[in-house]
């Protein structure tokens, strides 16, 4: 089944899906297995796995530390993909693999695409990939049944966001401020008028991250987008709190 309608049929259980994000092999394979099933148990519907790269250039410095220790401990990009196969025989839910363009490249694009297919991803987030650049990529990853999902940022236009959406497949990810991940996001009157200008640019659903920590940022956004992306607050908590946390604050999130 492809992504969108994945998304599709779990929205019709709920009215706004959760979206989580760690960063693979931080601090370990074993944490990450723990993360992910406490994220599952309490109602994630999907997950970006991250495959760690040295210069993350969206990703504030809570994940950007993440990487950089990942990569420091010598892990290696087909450890990433053997361990989302483990993790995606285990569950149902969706998974994608969010990474900067780099890692896919290095590796061997088709090669890298058919073992993720192998393994049951879902699609692609990768920040610095334009449609300009990555129009064939693109389409070699729908032939896999698998699709790249486009970012609309507040300085996008009305023109770029539609052109956007025509490469995109499952749903927009909507960075909800400019700059990295990380911050606080003010849900405001400004942002509304954002949001308001996705909604108008395209037809797929819409995910919104960077700054979502709490369940008032996600109520704030119930009606308004279809996904909330939670991210640096899951690995912050595992830093601060540790990993037996992660359950009871996602499921505070609904």
């Amino acid at each position: 089944m492809k992504l969108g309608n994945e998304i599709q049929k779990a929205l019709e259980k709920k009215k706004i899906l959760l979206m989580t994000h760690l960063v693979l092999g931080y601090p370990s394979f074993d944490v990450n297995r723990r993360m992910i099933d406490q994220m599952v148990e309490n109602g994630v519907d999907l997950i970006e796995l991250q495959i760690p790269f040295s210069d993350p250039v969206a990703d504030g410095p809570t994940i950007l530390k993440a990487n950089q220790a990942a990569i420091s401990s010598g892990l290696k990009v087909m450890e990433c993909i053997d361990f989302a196969e483990e993790i995606i025989s285990t569950y149902s839910i969706p998974f994608l693999f969010m990474t900067y363009f780099n890692i896919m490249y290095k590796f061997g694009w088709d090669d890298f695409m058919d073992r993720a297919s192998a393994a049951g991803i879902r699609g692609f987030i990768v920040p610095d990939l334009p449609p300009e650049e990555g129009a064939d990529y693109f389409k070699k990853a729908r032939e896999r049944d698998m699709g790249f999902v486009q970012i609309f940022a507040p300085t996008s236009t009305e023109e770029r966001m539609r052109e956007l959406s025509s490469y995109s497949e499952g749903f927009i990810y909507c960075v909800a401020r400019k700059g990295v991940t990380g911050k606080k996001t003010d849900f405001d009157d400004k942002f509304n008028s954002y949001l308001s200008r996705c909604r108008q640019a395209t037809s797929l659903p819409l995910a919104v991250g960077f700054g979502i920590r709490g369940r008032e940022d996600v109520d704030s956004l119930s009606g308004k987008a279809e996904i909330a992306v939670i991210g640096t607050e899951t690995i912050r908590i595992v830093n601060e709190e540790g990993v037996d946390a992660v359950g009871p604050f996602i499921a505070g999130l609904r």
